[in-house]
């Protein structure tokens, strides 16, 4: 027969003990809220120690502190908000713009055939011509005002929310189709209780991915002769050599980023509660 020493014991004991707090800590919600960040902290608290000891060149990549710095001194003048609020209803104008054109033209071939024939390939040879490209035209048809941005971002978050919503459309199960048939649902009954749900989860991919590239092409818009937003404030800040100021733009552009993604996240969580593949655990 086998004895256990007191000191096998207590490991064992103080081993499980371990072990339960382990897995408090993994399920616990603030923990799982903070695990995404972990990795931009980390490298924000590197990145201030390699400035700190001069490894990174200030001239070239300014610390971390030296970015908030600005950020503080551009609130204290209001132009940080300032810019920030004109950029932010550029870019959801420019989504609501583009995201309703794409939606109705994705919806419109995918239901129907003639349509898709007329339009998808003019609209996949447009999808492929670069934002950059059109930019000397965009300016001769709009000038150098708003309306110029507003056409590029709507532009740029057509074409995905078009082909998702497109393939979302035409990947409804028939048979779910022929059932709602069979219970007696007339045309606008079978888009609202079948189709629509059934393209859902294409159609929000769409806008994931277009609220992406809208803040992308936002920054190209805002390069054209403007005189205020996040660009804007880049563009200025690069003809006076003021890289802290460069870098809080882009820090600025890849914190909405984040914003819109988590929007999307909710959007799919709320609207698709219906779908086992979105149900929470």
């Amino acid at each position: 027969m086998k004895v256990s020493s007191p000191a096998t014991d207590f490991s064992s004991k103080y081993g499980n003990k371990k072990n339960k707090f382990s897995l408090k800590l993994i399920k616990n919600p603030y923990f799982q809220s903070f695990i995404p960040w972990l990795v931009p902290i980390t490298i924000i608290i590197l990145w201030q120690f390699l400035s700190s000891i001069g490894v990174i060149p200030t001239r070239i990549l300014p610390a971390p502190l030296a970015v908030v710095s600005a950020a503080i001194k551009l609130t204290q003048t209001g132009e940080l908000f300032r810019n920030i609020g004109i950029s932010a209803i550029r870019a959801i104008s420019g989504f609501l713009v583009g995201g309703s054109i794409g939606f109705s033209l994705g919806l419109l071939n995918g239901v129907s055939p003639i349509a898709e024939k007329l339009l998808d390939t003019s609209l996949q040879m447009l999808r492929n011509i670069p934002n950059l490209a059109l930019i000397p035209l965009v300016i001769l048809w709009f000038g150098i005002g708003d309306e110029a941005r507003l056409f590029l971002v709507s532009l740029g978050v057509m074409f995905p929310i078009y082909l998702n919503t497109f393939h979302g459309i035409r990947s409804v199960d028939h048979g779910l189709i022929e059932m709602g048939k069979i219970y007696g649902l007339n045309t606008w009954g079978l888009f609202w209780r079948i189709i629509l749900p059934g393209a859902m989860s294409s159609i929000l991919v769409g806008v994931r991915f277009s609220l992406g590239i809208m803040w992308l092409t936002l920054i190209v818009a805002e390069t054209i002769a403007a005189d205020s937003g996040i660009g804007y404030m880049a563009t200025n800040a690069r003809e006076f050599m003021q890289t802290d100021v460069v870098v809080l733009s882009i820090v600025i552009y890849a914190l909405f980023g984040k914003l819109a993604d988590i929007v999307a996240k909710a959007l799919e969580n709320y609207w698709l509660q219906w779908n086992p593949s979105y149900l929470k655990g």
